[in-house]
């Protein structure tokens, strides 16, 4: 099969690999139907994360189960898939508080890389969730979504208590930033600001559902968040970077008593403690349990509901994926559609 690879920063080559297989009877191989590049993805191809050995890449996805481990019982064969990014079994008791991706049993579920013609995915029971027969084709980049940057912006949207008369601030206009805004509409919130300095990020976030941009960042755009919310700041601020700035910057923006949901992946953030003393805010994010919310953002995406897919803005064939990744690392795109 064919397979995208990192050897280091820059350096993304689609090769020949051997198929994975069945290694544990909780397992699944799925022809993969769909994957993308994601912002996290960012980080090893920039150098930021170091790769020390060439790597399988991807952790986005939807496909058809090809095969099954002997004690799969709630997917089958010929059916079609989605899936978190992290694997858990779905029945310990982190899992059942709504944690899947800290599951006490859990794994990446992307050991052989998602940006490949299969996968193989651990814990296929508590992991995949099947749709309702093949869904129309048109909707497949949306499922994607479902995946990750969906169920994250959404994680990040419900964990910052995005609701009815609330004011939402979104720091990030990548793709997680954008399907916060997105969730945050759903959830009924009454106004939700998106900082964000580029035109057709913020054309989307206004689509999204967006009543606000903020171009500043930094100190400029808490005091424009400040200002906008006669002083108090927002009751819920969603952080999609996972920069020392961008933490701050959400911090800052949510007034006393307010609400941080927080999924960037952090790269040197350090809090200090003086001013989380001083903010009295709600923090809670991390790797988003995708699984949670799986079943409601399918049913949303079939019913045609929401269109979550728009965040795509480049589509390559897999063996152009390196085109993706560039594209999104110099801003020419939000974020890369891989069919195959």
């Amino acid at each position: 099969m064919r397979g995208a690879i990192i050897h280091g920063p820059g350096d993304v080559r689609v090769e020949d690999r051997e198929e994975p297989q069945i290694e544990k009877p909780t397992d699944a191989v799925l022809r993969v139907s769909a994957a993308c590049v994601c912002g996290s993805d960012m980080w090893p191809w920039r150098g930021i994360d170091e790769t020390k050995d060439p790597s399988p890449m991807g952790h986005e996805y939807v496909g058809v189960v090809e095969q099954i481990g002997a004690e799969v019982t709630n997917v089958k064969v010929g059916d079609f898939v989605v899936g978190s990014f992290m694997a858990s079994d779905n029945t310990c008791e982190i899992c059942q508080d709504g944690y899947q991706s800290r599951c006490l049993h859990g794994e990446f579920a992307c050991p052989t890389g998602a940006q490949s013609e299969l996968m193989r995915v651990p814990l296929a029971d508590g992991t995949l969730v099947a749709t309702p027969g093949q869904p129309d084709d048109d909707l497949i980049p949306s499922l994607l979504t479902a995946s990750d940057v969906l169920g994250t912006g959404w994680f990040a949207a419900v964990a910052a208590e995005a609701g009815p008369g609330k004011t939402v601030a979104v720091v990030g206009d990548g793709a997680v930033g954008l399907l916060g805004i997105l969730a945050a509409k759903q959830l009924g919130a009454e106004r939700i600001i998106a900082m964000s300095r580029h035109e057709s990020r913020q054309k989307l976030a206004r689509e999204f559902g967006a009543t606000d941009i903020v171009e500043e960042r930094g100190d400029d755009g808490v005091a424009r968040i400040k200002e906008m919310t006669g002083g108090y700041g927002a009751h819920s601020v969603i952080e999609a970077v996972g920069t020392q700035e961008s933490m701050l910057q959400a911090i800052h923006s949510t007034r006393p008593g307010g609400h941080v949901g927080f999924v960037g992946v952090a790269h040197d953030v350090a809090l200090p403690g003086d001013a989380l003393f001083g903010a009295e805010v709600h923090l809670l994010g991390g790797p988003a349990p995708v699984r949670r919310f799986l079943p409601e953002l399918i049913d949303l995406i079939l019913k045609r509901e929401i269109n979550p897919g728009k965040v795509f803005d480049l589509e390559v064939p897999l063996e152009e994926i390196a085109e993706g990744y560039k594209a999104m690392d110099e801003r020419r795109a939000i974020k890369a559609l891989v069919r195959m």
